[in-house]
């Protein structure tokens, strides 16, 4: 027989021993859908997936943090945050910040940077159109909801390498927004001022380790790896990065078709696995695949527009609440695995910015218990009596398809039993975000109980000028958000943050519905993963920058 004799390595970050990394070959990564846009000036965090691993950012996160600490599994990035494009920082005074731009950085050798050195006018000048504020522009980005409080006197270059930024007033989020936001991406400004936008992936140009070289709409992207890359692998810092020549997305809206790609080795990693049926049924016919539970955030509340009718009466509200039987939906749709203790939008784990459920108001508490009859009570109450058919009102769900149907329309039978029917509308990302921000639907999809910085769910969502959530216009929230921006304290702003967090509780701006976990699920060939989501917001292909394939065990597996 044949003799196989392989390297091995200890993970640094895991105690885990891996085949060693090895160069070349293709990670084929499945996705439900295509990018909105490679310009996320435009269209916010909808562009970071294509720009993610072409072009960079000031920071992310600390690949070589062990995974007890950090563990990659959501977009909170911690504070051991890590330079990318800038080798370091300082605060000399609480106004200023000052990024010294990584050196020997290149852009991408294509038209038109043709591989110049990145310098500190560049970050300049990124920075400035995001906040409109020189370098030829004067209508900041759409996308600032997350930075409240935030506002720059200058961003200047005061040397070749050296970026300083001072701020009109204190803020706490500011350094960490510059180094990682979803719309802080260094773009090529040469490109910019040619088309006035990154619109057009064929003219995306970056410092990052893939390029991107082919997209068929609907279909496939594809990004070759950039021999030129600067950056070595942070557990193992004598090898240069990345390990494979190239990265393969295939679009697959239709979940049977992914799994069918997954059980067959078409594809490298799946996407995101939503029900405990498609995790046993991989299981069952494939028990070689690693399958990675991921608690990243609550994807099963509601948010609803609490402007207009019926959702403007705090008793519709509860009683929307009242009607579910969080104990029966988590047997029987989540398999026993979801976290059903109710929350807001912010973690209960993140202990620091939110009171725990036991500290709540007994009349808040009593809610989240199954009663239909104290539901219909309310309805009665507020206006909405049974019709002769039997129904209250009816309402549009709008719902994004990523996620299945199958979650509201078991909401929806328990909402049918307090006579309120709904329709459910599917809509694709793009149309979602889209309704989501102009504020036209009546109940959709909410994503909460998040382990993240708090300032983009708790400000992102629910304000006024917040863009995916709950529809609202509570002038005292929004004060708090202000005033959460303009804290001058860690403890001030997580005291705001609590408050916060607990009057979306206490007004019922959002539906609960559990905190289940999503499931990645990866080919044993695939070296180097250990669940990793994001390695800061909107920073995925990075991390596949950092894996390998296994083509020994691949070759024998096939």
């Amino acid at each position: 027989g044949q003799v196989w004799a392989a390297k091995y390595v200890t993970d640094p970050t895991t105690g885990k021993v891996v085949t060693a990394p090895e160069y070349g070959g293709t990670i084929t990564l499945a996705a439900v859908e295509e990018q909105m846009s490679s310009d996320t000036f435009e269209s916010g965090p909808n562009g970071s997936g294509m720009n993610s691993g072409v072009v960079e950012k000031l920071g992310f996160a600390d690949w070589a943090t062990p995974r007890d600490e950090f563990d990659f599994q959501f977009l909170n990035v911690p504070a051991n945050t890590r330079g990318q494009l800038a080798e370091s920082w300082s605060q000399p005074d609480p106004l200023t910040f000052v990024i010294n731009v990584r050196q020997g950085v290149h852009w991408h050798d294509k038209e038109p940077m043709n591989g110049r050195e990145l310098i500190a006018d560049d970050i300049v000048f990124n920075f400035h159109r995001v906040f409109g504020m020189g370098s030829g522009f004067t209508e900041a980005s759409e996308w600032l909801q997350d930075w409240a409080g935030v506002e720059f006197e200058s961003i200047t270059a005061t040397d070749k390498w050296t970026v300083e930024f001072k701020l009109k007033q204190l803020s706490l989020t500011a350094l960490r927004l510059v180094l990682d936001h979803w719309i802080s991406w260094i773009y090529p400004p040469e490109v910019l001022q040619e088309h006035g936008d990154m619109l057009d992936w064929r003219n995306l140009v970056g410092t990052g380790p893939y390029e991107a070289t082919k997209w068929v709409a609907g279909s496939s992207e594809t990004y070759t790896k950039n021999p030129d890359y600067w950056s070595f692998d942070e557990k193992y810092p004598e090898n240069r990065l990345p390990y494979a020549d190239q990265i393969r997305v295939l679009i697959m809206p239709e979940v049977a078709t992914m799994l069918s790609a997954v059980r067959t080795g078409k594809v490298d990693r799946g996407y995101t696995l939503r029900t405990i049926d498609q995790v046993e049924s991989l299981q069952r016919t494939n028990p070689e695949l690693l399958i990675w539970p991921i608690y990243g955030r609550a994807d099963y509340m509601f948010g609803m527009d609490n402007i207009n009718p019926p959702f403007d009466d705090i008793r519709v509200r509860k009683a929307m609440q009242m009607a579910l039987n969080l104990e029966e939906i988590n047997s029987a749709y989540f398999g026993g695995y979801a976290d059903m203790i109710p929350q807001g939008l912010l973690n209960r784990l993140m202990t620091e910015v939110v009171f725990q459920f036991e500290e709540w108001p007994e009349d808040v508490k009593k809610v989240f218990d199954y009663d239909p009859e104290g539901a219909e009570a309310l309805l009665d109450e507020a206006g909405y009596p049974r019709g002769a058919d039997g129904t209250r009102f009816k309402i549009e769900f709008m719902h994004l398809n990523r996620y299945s149907t199958n979650w509201p329309e078991l909401v929806g039978s328990y909402w049918k039993k307090i006579g309120v029917d709904m329709e459910i509308e599917v809509l694709a990302i793009n149309p979602w975000v889209a309704r989501s921000r102009a504020k036209d639907f009546k109940i959709k999809n909410l994503s909460g109980a998040a382990k993240w910085f708090p300032m983009p769910y708790l400000s992102g969502q629910l304000t006024e000028a917040g863009f995916y959530g709950s529809v609202n216009a509570d002038a005292d929230y929004d004060a708090m958000s202000e005033a959460a921006g303009a804290a001058t304290t860690t403890e001030e702003q997580n005291r705001i943050y609590r408050q916060m967090n607990q009057h979306v509780i206490e007004n019922f701006y959002a539906v609960w519905g559990g905190n289940a976990p999503t499931f990645e699920v990866t080919q044993p060939w695939l070296k180097g993963y250990n669940g990793e989501g994001w390695m800061g917001n909107g920073q995925k292909i990075p991390i596949y920058a950092r894996l390998w394939i296994d083509q020994e065990l691949k070759d024998r597996s096939q």
